[in-house]
């Protein structure tokens, strides 16, 4: 073995191959919200990359980072977000765009499909309206060729009856059809980015393995990258090529996926792991993780995740771990990993 390699920007190791430029870089990206009372730092120091044609899955339990991430490559985020390091695009800067620049990003180049359609929908629109009205925005087309465009995109999704569903309210369709429809509004332009944040949480266990399968299908089919967001390690199981798990607020192991799911590296994700129920665990304890997340006002010193670490020692808390490469393409920030 060499000697050991650390690196604190993993974004920089997992650059695409043969130099290509990648669809996202992502470089120190750190948020932090500033109110009167306390300071709240959501994201910190986070690179990633994703090539074109990727599917990244960014995995981790609620208040790791995950949705603050994805919000910030769409800036996004409330004013009370101070964002720092960079964000690119396909080359673009994101955060030197101003309004006007923003509002032809968002739904041309990228879009987001948000974790409850309901929300994310009008209520007072036809789904078909909303749909042709993004094409119209984006693409500078008449009404008729926009619902066209609109019709041809609930077939894609697998919507049925689709001509029918076009004067169909969002509060008229069942929960798998309206999150169908959102995935319809977000490819609507043809991003080459697609974001999706926790887009099957709220989907029974057969629609969402039904909208899992199809956003794989799509993003096949129309080549884009797709940033998935999920704290479920069946779905990055299921569509990631590779998958990043973040821990107050920092990436803690990156990896291809099926790497990660059968030895993962860090303690975090081997906890995870073994608190996932699956075939041939009748009868056996499922084991813990013990402890709660940290408090994102108040970060321990050191490795954040060492508290509820099993495998803990003094030197975890001497200060915060680079992230290590212990083989090409996967890192983890550990000191108890061997690095490459």
């Amino acid at each position: 073995m060499s000697a050991t390699m650390t690196l604190d920007r993993p974004g920089t190791a997992s650059t695409p191959a043969g130099g290509a430029t990648p669809l996202v870089k992502m470089t120190d990206l750190n948020v932090k919200f500033v109110t009167r009372d306390r300071t709240v730092h959501a994201v910190n120091g986070v690179d990633l990359t994703l090539s074109a044609g990727e599917v990244l899955c960014i995995l981790g339990e609620s208040g790791s980072g995950k949705s603050v991430t994805m919000r910030a490559l769409m800036k996004l985020l409330p004013k009370t977000a101070q964002v720092t390091g960079g964000i690119e695009v396909g080359g673009r800067d994101v955060q030197a765009m101003d309004e006007g620049t923003l509002s032809d990003f968002r739904g041309g180049d990228v879009a987001m499909i948000f974790q409850e359609p309901m929300t994310a929908l009008d209520p007072v629109f036809t789904i078909g309206r909303q749909i042709a009205e993004t094409v119209q925005r984006h693409e500078k087309v008449s009404r008729a060729a926009g619902l066209a465009r609109a019709l041809e995109l609930l077939e894609l999704v697998q919507i049925p009856s689709a001509k029918r569903r076009l004067d169909a309210y969002p509060h008229e369709l069942s929960g798998g059809l309206r999150q169908r429809a959102m995935i319809a509004v977000a490819l609507a332009c043809k991003p080459k980015l697609l974001l999706a944040d926790e887009p099957t949480t709220a989907l029974d266990a057969t629609v969402q393995i039904q909208v899992l399968l199809l956003l794989r299908s799509l993003q096949e089919k129309m080549g884009m990258g797709v940033i998935f967001v999920t704290h479920d390690l069946g779905v990055a199981g299921e569509i990631a090529d590779r998958v990043a798990v973040m821990y107050a607020g920092k990436v803690v192991e990156e990896g291809p996926v099926g790497a990660m799911m059968k030895a993962p590296l860090h303690p975090y994700p081997k906890g995870l792991l073994g608190a996932t129920v699956h075939a041939g665990m009748r009868g056996k304890r499922l084991t813990t993780i013990p402890g709660a997340p940290p408090a994102l006002d108040v970060l321990p010193t050191g490795c954040a995740f060492a508290p509820r670490c099993t495998e803990a020692e003094d030197a975890c808390l001497a200060g915060v771990p680079p992230l290590r490469m212990a083989e090409p393409g996967r890192f983890a920030r550990c000191i108890k990993v061997p690095a490459a």
